[in-house]
């Protein structure tokens, strides 16, 4: 797992929590105070950046359950059809997984639920996908430049990656609480936006207190108590697994697709050629937090008045669930709007989507652009 392994993040982070960081004109934490329980040595948040950055991690095991309340319409299932994959389910919902990782290039997911099983492997260069309920697996050969992470971004430590990458001086670094996580002692990373068009209230990453991995991430949206997205270990072996858990046998009877370079998976496992598919013209607004990504992906993009073909029900019910979006207007032009806790998405009647994990009316200052 690869926290922290750009030192560009630690020029951002080290200078803001080496002094004392202010989050709403208040002093923040630099260090945990004493009687948290469990009781643990302080560490400020330069030193725990400092503990992610050299920590070292072989292998591991486990067990994570996610959970996702972003307070979006029930569009999640619909994606789920769209790409043939169950995964694409994880954006709500509560989902146990179990996880094994023996390097950058090893790696096993499977999700289990009550009528079947999805697995995803990572061998070197091999990628299995085996789905029990319908039998089928698909083959895919990495390239040799593959990048050295993990094929889905399922554990704390991979969104902990994902968190880190994105911050800059807009980012408040604090030490929250001590706290238990899969019967480990954990120090807790709390991240804090600075610009109050974002979304995000604050990123809180427990990290182990001796092996320095993250086991908890949770991410919690403006002006909400709980949690809206965490994804945490309930219980972890950081033992390296051994090398037939990465090795897939196909069972008997099994359908196998070998995929190609140029294809990537489609609706109800149809199979689109990468060549034949266009390129949107995407771009970014702002920075840190507040980024917003404004893509060009062609006319009608909230699905008004789209004329899917007959052969393309995917279509069909992705028109239907855009046209049930509420309508906005403004001197930006006008579309449809879906927004969750932590984040906005504007489809434009021009054929644009804009979206970040910033207010609505951030997503039309983008529009106007």
């Amino acid at each position: 797992m690869s926290v922290m392994k750009n030192r560009a993040v630690l020029r951002w982070l080290v200078p803001v929590t080496a002094g004392v960081a202010v989050i709403g004109g208040g002093a923040a934490v630099g260090t945990f105070a004493a009687g948290a329980d469990p009781a643990l040595p302080p560490r400020s948040a330069a030193q725990l950046l400092e503990d992610l950055r050299t920590s070292r991690l072989d292998g591991l095991s486990g067990t994570v359950v996610q959970r996702a309340d972003l307070g979006l319409p029930p569009i999640a299932a619909l994606a789920g059809q769209a790409t043939g994959n169950d995964l694409a389910g994880l954006v709500s919902g509560t989902h146990t997984l179990r996880v094994w990782y023996g390097g950058e290039d090893r790696q096993r997911l499977a999700l289990v639920d009550t009528l079947g099983e999805q697995d995803i492997l990572r061998n070197g260069r091999d990628v299995w996908t085996w789905n029990s309920r319908e039998n089928t697996a698909t083959h895919r050969t990495l390239p040799a430049d593959a990048p050295d992470r993990a094929t889905v971004p399922v554990t704390p430590a991979d969104a902990a990656d994902r968190a880190l990458e994105a911050i800059d001086p807009t980012t408040a670094v604090t030490v929250g609480r001590t706290a238990t996580v899969a019967g480990r002692n954990a120090y807790e990373l709390v991240l804090t936006p600075r610009d109050k068009a974002s979304l995000v209230h604050q990123v809180r990453i427990a990290l182990d207190a001796k092996e320095h991995v993250p086991l908890r991430l949770q991410v919690l949206a403006d002006g909400q108590d709980e949690p809206a997205f965490q994804v945490a270990f309930t219980q972890v072996d950081f033992r390296t697994p051994e090398a037939d858990q990465f090795r897939f046998n196909p069972p008997p009877g099994v359908k196998v697709t070998e995929a190609t370079e140029d294809e990537r998976p489609g609706p109800a496992g149809k199979r689109f050629d990468r060549k034949d598919a266009e390129k949107p013209d995407v771009r970014t607004v702002g920075t840190g937090w507040t980024t917003v990504v404004v893509a060009k992906i062609g006319d009608a993009a909230t699905g008004d008045g789209a004329k899917p073909g007959a052969d393309a029900p995917d279509a069909q019910m992705l028109a239907q669930v855009l046209g049930d979006l509420p309508k906005v207007s403004g001197d930006w032009g006008s579309g449809r709007l879906l927004s969750g806790k932590l984040f906005s998405v504007l489809l434009t009647d021009d054929g644009r989507v804009i979206a970040g994990l910033v207010t609505p009316e951030r997503l039309y200052e983008a529009a106007k652009g």
